[in-house]
C-alpha cells in the first residue's frame, strides 16, 4: 500500500510540475474580448446593456454578460462612449455620455461610478493604470482622472470639441482629438499640459491612431472616404490618401465617410472604415503613402475597427470577427439570446489563472517600438 502511495504521489506531483511548464509556457493563457453595450449610440437591439466576454480561442463563443451602471434617471441606458483596461490593477473602465465607471476584472463587480459636467467621451488609460485621460462629451476640455476613485486631478482645455483620446505606449504623451479642430493636440503627462499641435488636417478630426514610436498619426476626418496622416516629429500634415473608385453617400451614424481607422499591431497595414459601402478597406502601410490592397465587405456599416493584440483578428463595430492574415469572417458576435451584436467600444483581455496578464486597446494603435 505504501509503494501504492508513492507512486501515486509521484504522479500527482510529476502531473502539477507539467501543468505549472504549461502555464509557464502561455499553455495557461486566456484571451477574452470585452465589448461594452450599448455601443452604437443608445440602440439597445444590438446586444443590450452591460459589457459582453467572448471567448476569443472558442470562435469568439459568449461567455457571460457583466452588469454595468450608465442609468438616466429613468432607469434607460446612456449610450457607451469609452472603454480602457488595465491588467496590473485588475480595472475596467467603461464611460457613458455622462459617466465613468471602474469595474473590478476579477470579480466582475462594480467599484464606483461617477458624474462630471460636461459629460464623457472616449477615454484612454496610461500604461501604469494610474491616470486616464477623460474628455469631456464634444466639450471644451479633458479631465485627467486618478483611476483608484474617479477625482480630477488637472485640466487641459483646448476648444476643439473633445472627442478621442489615444496614449503614447511609453506613457509620456497623450494624443486628443476634437472633432471642432482640425489640429491633434499633443499632452505631457509629465505636467498634464498641452505641449504641441500636429496638424492642420483638411477639416476637423475624427477617429484616429498613432505608431508606437508616436513619429505618426493617422486620422480620419469629415469629407474624407479614406484617411491623411501627420508627421509627430515637425507637427505637419504630409499625406492625404483616398480611397480611389467607390462613391461616397449617407451613413446611420457620424455623418462621416470613414469613422474608424487601426493599425495593425506590426503596423504592416492600416485599416479604414467605409459606412456607405459597408467596407473596410486595407492598405500597406510600409510604404508612404500607402498603398490599397484590398477590401472586405461586412455585415453592416462599420463606424470603428481595432485588433487582437497579437493582430491574428480585426475586430470592426459590425460584430464581424476577421482573421487579418486571410481577410476573411470567421466568426460573428452574437450574446446570450443570439442577438447579433454590434458596439465601437471593445477590446481584449488575456487572463493567466485568475491574473489578467495584459489588456488591449479599443483603438488600433501601433504597437512596433
Amino acid at each position: 500500500m505504501k509503494a501504492q502511495n508513492s507512486i501515486f504521489l509521484f504522479v500527482g506531483l510529476l502531473a502539477a510540475c507539467v501543468c505549472l511548464a504549461a502555464d509557464q509556457s502561455g499553455a495557461g493563457e486566456r484571451r477574452l474580448l470585452y465589448v461594452a453595450v450599448p455601443g452604437e449610440r443608445n440602440d439597445m437591439k444590438y446586444g443590450g446593456h452591460g459589457v459582453l466576454v467572448f471567448d476569443i480561442d472558442a470562435g469568439h463563443r459568449f461567455v457571460r454578460r457583466i452588469p454595468t451602471g450608465g442609468l438616466d434617471e429613468h432607469k434607460v441606458p446612456l449610450n457607451v462612449r469609452g472603454i480602457c483596461a488595465n491588467a496590473s490593477t485588475h480595472r475596467l473602465y467603461v464611460s457613458t455620455t455622462r459617466t465613468l465607471m471602474s469595474l473590478d476584472l476579477a470579480t466582475d463587480q462594480l467599484l464606483w461610478e461617477r458624474s462630471y459636467d460636461g459629460g464623457c467621451d472616449r477615454m484612454a488609460i496610461s500604461p501604469d493604470g494610474r491616470t486616464i485621460y477623460l474628455p469631456s462629451l464634444e466639450n471644451d476640455y479633458w479631465r485627467i482622472i486618478k483611476t483608484d476613485n474617479g477625482s480630477v486631478i488637472a485640466m487641459i482645455v483646448t476648444r476643439s470639441r473633445s472627442h478621442n483620446t489615444v496614449y503614447g505606449l511609453d506613457g509620456k504623451h497623450v494624443y486628443l482629438a476634437g472633432i471642432g479642430s482640425p489640429f491633434l493636440t499633443v499632452a505631457e503627462t509629465s505636467t498634464h499640459s498641452a505641449v504641441r499641435t500636429v496638424g492642420p488636417f483638411s477639416t476637423g478630426i475624427r477617429p484616429f491612431t498613432v505608431n508606437g514610436r508616436q513619429t505618426l498619426c493617422f486620422v480620419t476626418v469629415n469629407d474624407l472616404l479614406g484617411f491623411e496622416i501627420g508627421d509627430v516629429t515637425t507637427g505637419k500634415k504630409i499625406y492625404r490618401v483616398p480611397v480611389e473608385g467607390l462613391p461616397t453617400g449617407p451613413t446611420k451614424r457620424h455623418g462621416c465617410p470613414s469613422h474608424g481607422i487601426g493599425l495593425t499591431p506590426d503596423e504592416k497595414e492600416i485599416w479604414v472604415t467605409d459606412g456607405h459601402n459597408r467596407r473596410l478597406h486595407v492598405f500597406d502601410a510600409r510604404v508612404l503613402p500607402p498603398k490599397m490592397t484590398g477590401s472586405i465587405v461586412v455585415r453592416d456599416e462599420p463606424d470603428w475597427v481595432t485588433f487582437s493584440i497579437d493582430g491574428q483578428y480585426a475586430y470592426p463595430s459590425t460584430g464581424d470577427v476577421i482573421e487579418t492574415a486571410t481577410r476573411k469572417t470567421v466568426a460573428g458576435l452574437t450574446d446570450e439570446h443570439g442577438t447579433a451584436v454590434q458596439s465601437e467600444k471593445l477590446l481584449e483581455i488575456d487572463w493567466r489563472g485568475t491574473e489578467p496578464s495584459r489588456a488591449g486597446d479599443q483603438f488600433g494603435i501601433g504597437r512596433v517600438r
